[in-house]
């Protein structure tokens, strides 16, 4: 008897950082983005995408139901392309084995899903592009940035032309049903919906080196008993790429979960699949409707992390406001300054939230405080309004 399918998803992001860009810049300079963004790319090329890929690249090879998904953001993919090749030639070796799906997205990770549904589909286009230049893909498949996600959202993929979309599996949305199996989103066609088992995809990503965890340590046999005993026919496990060994560092043991895990999962019978494959596996159990807005990210599983307080929705809607004189520039170097603005991590760094999610939020941030974050952003918009102005 077939076990359980497994999806394994791991998204791929860095954003371009801001350097320190203070009221005595603006109109001096329109170099906005910190030196320190290659330095970052190449610790977390080093520590995680290098050694990761390699115990990737073994297992796809070594096993024949080994398949994994990828979502690679466009700014992360411009990185590699500038600052290291031999990173950006490890994930095509990847995708040359033909067992890794490469999943759609924003190019610039951006909220324009929330904001403009031009923009939207514009770099939902740009991303396509870059995949199929790099990569030869075409991808069938869409997650939105942070897994952002609505019935509205779930139209317009649609609308574009993908056969599935991913989205966390809240119990906000499922009620008491299960992420564990393949759904169809609430639309005109019902294109496939997979949704994130986040209990099980976070006691990877958040819990595995927490002393303090009451499952501490988490092992390869321990993993795969809970997922025998989790209910349903497929177990989604979505995180980030970082997840191993920049967030969970080295040595926490998690090189050797990652392996032991593929290795034990496919020889008791686990079949890890490609989004495409699904549907010649599974049926759909149902619709599942989200009439408001979700996402993956802190407790609440909803948009907060970047539009809960009155910085973050101020910066965002002085930036979207710029679009019109923006694009009728028609100056491509403005053009993509302003789309790297859009990406979702700068008003992730504003965020002022406390507790748990608090601390993940000042862990990524490169900021002392939201303020500074806040500060730091209007500065450089003030002076690329200021741009547009002296370009007319």
């Amino acid at each position: 008897m077939q076990k359980k399918y497994i999806c394994l998803y791991l998204h791929v992001h860095q954003p371009f950082r801001l350097k320190n860009y203070n009221i005595f810049d603006i109109g001096t300079t329109s170099d906005y983005f910190s030196l320190k963004n290659k330095q970052i790319f190449n610790k977390v090329s080093k520590k995680s995408y290098i050694p990761a890929n390699r115990i990737f690249l073994r297992s796809l090879k070594k096993y024949k139901n080994f398949h994994l998904n990828l979502s690679i953001t466009g700014t992360i993919l411009e990185q590699m392309n500038c600052w290291d090749l031999d990173v950006l030639d490890s994930f095509k070796s990847l995708v040359l084995t033909k067992k890794v799906e490469i999943i759609s997205e924003t190019y610039y990770h951006s909220l324009a899903s929330l904001y403009s549904l031009k923009e939207f589909k514009e770099q939902v286009i740009l991303h396509k592009k870059i995949i199929k230049d790099l990569f030869n893909q075409t991808p069938t498949y869409f997650r939105n940035t942070e897994l952002i996600y609505s019935d509205n959202i779930a139209q317009l993929v649609e609308d574009l032309g993908y056969k599935g979309i991913l989205a966390e599996g809240t119990e906000k949305v499922l009620y008491w049903r299960s992420p564990n199996y393949l759904y169809q989103t609430n639309t005109n066609k019902g294109i496939n919906l997979l949704l994130k088992n986040y209990k099980l995809s976070d006691d990877i990503a958040f819990r595995f080196s927490n002393r303090n965890w009451n499952e501490y340590p988490l092992t390869a046999e321990k993993y795969l008993h809970w997922i025998d005993n989790t209910p349903g026919e497929i177990i989604n496990l979505f995180m980030d790429y970082e997840t191993f060994g920049e967030h969970q560092w080295e040595d926490t043991g998690i090189f050797n979960f990652l392996e032991a895990f593929i290795k034990k999962a496919v020889r008791l019978g686990y079949k890890f699949l490609k989004v495409s494959q699904v549907n010649k596996y599974l049926s759909k159990k149902g619709v599942v409707s989200s009439p408001f807005i979700i996402s993956w990210a802190d407790t609440e599983r909803d948009i907060s992390a970047w539009v809960d307080n009155s910085l973050q929705r101020d910066s965002l809607h002085k930036l979207y406001l710029l679009e019109k004189d923006v694009l009728n520039s028609g100056n491509e170097y403005i053009i993509k300054l302003w789309r790297n603005l859009q990406t979702s991590d700068h008003f992730y760094y504003m965020c002022t939230k406390w507790f748990n999610d608090g601390s993940v939020h000042k862990y990524f941030s490169p900021y002392q405080s939201p303020y500074e974050a806040f500060n730091n952003f209007n500065n450089v918009l003030i002076d690329l309004k200021s741009n547009l102005l002296r370009r007319r």
